[in-house]
Parts: C-alpha cells; sequence; structure tokens
C-alpha cells in the first residue's frame, strides 16, 4: 500500500461537512481526481489543508480519505515556514511515500517543500497559477486612477490594484523558492512549462489534465433550450479577470443586438444599496459601477451571485456564449466546464488558453486588450447558429479528451508511481 499525501488549499466538501460547515463553492476539480484515486486499491490518499481557528492540526476521518486540518501559516511568522511543527508532525504521523501539493500560491507551499526536504520525502506541485507571473498582468489596461485608488475596505484589507501587485509579487518569491527545491511538478500547458523550467531548468515537468466537477459530465448544451443573446462569465472581482473589457465591448453589440444581457457569477461588486455593501466595495468595484452607469448599461448586467456546482451548471446551459476575457490565465476550468458542456466559448488569448481551445474551430480566441475583436465575435456567435452549434460540438470533443475522468486518473497514477 503505498501512502500519497495531498497537500491543498482548501478543504474537500467532505471533510467541510464532517466538521460542521457548509462545502466551499471552490477547487472543484479536486474533488472527482481525489474519489477517483481513493478506490484504487493499492494507494492510501491522506488531504490536508490550512483551516482557520485551528491550532496545531486536527485529524479528520472520512469515508475512504483521512483529512488532516492544520493551522494556516501567517507571512510574520517565518519560523513556520522553515521549520512547521504541525505539518512534522502530520508527516510523522503518515509516512507518506509522496506528497503532491497543489497550487504554489501560499506559504504552507514552501513550509511541505522544506520539510520534505530534511526528511528526504519525495514531492510533486501541481502548477495551478502562479502569482509571479499573474502580478505583471493584473493592471490589465486600466487607467491610473484605478491601479492606485483606493476604498476604505481597500485599505483596511490592503488590497487595491496596486497593493495587490505588491501583495503577489511578495508571494512570488516563496513560489519561487519552493519550485527551486522540488523535483517534479505537473503542468498542462506550454505557458506553466515555459515559466517554471525558466525557474529551475533542472525540474522534471510532467504533464496531467485536469477532472472537472461531476455535474459537468451529465449535461449537454442545446441552443434550443439556452437564452438568445446572452453572455455568462464566471468571475468579475479581480481585475485580471477582465470584466471591464466587456463594458467595452458591450455597446458595440448592442448596436446589433439590443437585447443582449450578460450575466456574471459571484458577489455584486457594483453594490451600494446598504451601509454593509458601501463599506465592502473596492475601488475596482467603484469603477465598473461608474464605467456601467455612465455607458446606461445598468439595465444589461445581472450578477447572479455564488452559485453552486449545480446552479453554475444550470447557468451555463442557459448561456449563448460562454466568456473568459482575462489578462491571464494557467488553463481555467471555467472554460474547460463550458467546453464538456458544448457552450459556444470565447477566450482571450493569454496564458495556457490557447493549449485548451483551436482558435475558430473551437471557438474565438482575441487579443485581450481589443474589446472590439470581442464584440464582433460575440455579434458572429449570436448571429450564425450553423457556427455556434459546429464550435459546441469541437469544443465538447476536444473537452471530453482533456478532462476524461478515467485517463486522467491513469496519468496520475502513471507518474505517482514514476517516482515512487
Amino acid at each position: 500500500m503505498k501512502k500519497i499525501l495531498w497537500l491543498v488549499n482548501i478543504p474537500l466538501p467532505e471533510a467541510s461537512i464532517l466538521m460542521g460547515a457548509p462545502p466551499l463553492p471552490y477547487g472543484g476539480w479536486l474533488v472527482n481526481s481525489s474519489k477517483a484515486l481513493a478506490t484504487v486499491a493499492d494507494i492510501q490518499l491522506f488531504i490536508a489543508f490550512p483551516k482557520k481557528n485551528i491550532k496545531g492540526y486536527k485529524m479528520i476521518s472520512g469515508q475512504k480519505i483521512e483529512y488532516f486540518a492544520f493551522e494556516r501559516i501567517r507571512k510574520r511568522k517565518t519560523n513556520l515556514i522553515e521549520n512547521n511543527p504541525h505539518l512534522n508532525q502530520i508527516l510523522d504521523n503518515i509516512k507518506p511515500d509522496l506528497v503532491h501539493i497543489h497550487g504554489t500560491e501560499y506559504l504552507h507551499t514552501l513550509a511541505m517543500t522544506n520539510i520534505c526536504r530534511t526528511k528526504a520525502i519525495k514531492t510533486i506541485i501541481s502548477i495551478q497559477g502562479l502569482l509571479f507571473i499573474v502580478a505583471q498582468h493584473l493592471y490589465a489596461s486600466l487607467p491610473a486612477k484605478v491601479i492606485y485608488g483606493f476604498t476604505l475596505r481597500n485599505l483596511l484589507n490592503k488590497d487595491s490594484i496596486y497593493l495587490d501587485k505588491k501583495s503577489f509579487e511578495k508571494s512570488g518569491i516563496s513560489e519561487i523558492e519552493a519550485l527551486k527545491k522540488t523535483d517534479n511538478v505537473i503542468g498542462r500547458t506550454t505557458w506553466d512549462k515555459a515559466n517554471t523550467l525558466q525557474i529551475n531548468p533542472q525540474i522534471n515537468y510532467y504533464f496531467c489534465n485536469e477532472t472537472l466537477r461531476e455535474s459537468f459530465y451529465q449535461h449537454q448544451w442545446e441552443l434550443k433550450n439556452c437564452e438568445r443573446n446572452t453572455i455568462f462569465l464566471t468571475q468579475g472581482q479581480n481585475s485580471f479577470k477582465g470584466l471591464h473589457y466587456i463594458i467595452e465591448a458591450l455597446p458595440l453589440i448592442l448596436q446589433q443586438f439590443s437585447n443582449t444581457k450578460v450575466y456574471v457569477s459571484g458577489p455584486d461588486i457594483t453594490k451600494t444599496n446598504t451601509i454593509k455593501a458601501k463599506l465592502l466595495r473596492t475601488y475596482y468595484g467603484k469603477y465598473i459601477r461608474n464605467r456601467i452607469k455612465k455607458s446606461n448599461l445598468q439595465d444589461y448586467f445581472f450578477f447572479t451571485g455564488v452559485l453552486n456546482e449545480q446552479e453554475i451548471c444550470d447557468r451555463y446551459l442557459k448561456t449563448h456564449v460562454f466568456l473568459c476575457p482575462s489578462s491571464i490565465e494557467n488553463s481555467p476550468n471555467s472554460l474547460g466546464e463550458a467546453m464538456i458542456l458544448g457552450v459556444p466559448s470565447i477566450a482571450s488569448y493569454v496564458g495556457g488558453i490557447p493549449d485548451m481551445l483551436e482558435h475558430k474551430k473551437e471557438g474565438f480566441l482575441y487579443q485581450t486588450d481589443a474589446p472590439y475583436m470581442l464584440a464582433y465575435y460575440i455579434c458572429k456567435l449570436f448571429s450564425n447558429d450553423e457556427v455556434a452549434i459546429e464550435f459546441s460540438k469541437a469544443a465538447r470533443n476536444r473537452a471530453k479528451i482533456t478532462h476524461c475522468k478515467d485517463e486522467n486518473t491513469r496519468q496520475l497514477l502513471k507518474i505517482y508511481r514514476s517516482l515512487i
């Protein structure tokens, strides 16, 4: 029996429920993958994650997986990065054959890498995003007043766009150190491979795609069932997710399709109807609100709130066009989910996106800071059902291969066994 320890950034749904908390609507790609691994006869899976209000660590027994919630590592506690006693104890408890670290974004990645080097435990890091690269794209063609502007919330949380860039750059230092201290990484795109090898030319790079959330394998988009002339974005809170680009494109779209609607999942960052909403508003949210109001687009934007797995799947299925307008991405699962459902998709030509979707065959790719081209491609899909259906079929066929649950599990096991 080989013991595999996953280090992840959030509790998986089973762990949340066992701790008496509602499951988080994030990190869905880990769920199906962990379930598949937990059923493999010669693999025993353990999953560790940081948790608020935990001192030391706590063990939680799931049906087939043992979970370990550990104390979060704060930036000021450098001793917990160099020699973390809680992660040390977890490793001593499990004695894993391999530690698989998902993501480089948080300090526990470097902490775990440090301890595993000391204990001579093999590690492999999955590249999700790379903050030190994302930092270079946070400004996303925004005016200086938005980059440097701040609200009370931004001031208290230190999360204006400018301060986020500084924070991402600082986090990037630990990301780079962790990648230099590990011998193995898992990636999915040319973008993450290029950035990883530029940091550590000696690293062993393994390719393995990600498995999506279960609901997205069970449904298929059909043009006749969608709400015509609708656009869906899964995120709008962060500047690099590009919500402001669709605001620039929409007036051009409305010239041809006056009934267009834009749905954005997540909290309404423009809301000001309560004192609490005003206090929680970021300067980027204020900017988005002012841009929408200035262009008289209030009747065309709809924020859905945070959606669970089934709700977001339903929203995809009702959508005419899925849009990913980010200024940087590695391999966004939102685009993968749209493709496997068959929702006609448009995405910016950035990061690893060109490795996921082929332009004019499976969808449209456009220059991220060219909203006029975005408008052109959206109108093209709104006006041409034949192209929309052709893209839907081609993207779905591609995604069935990219996100095949069985194949991705086989590939992950192959990597694990080669290392062990």
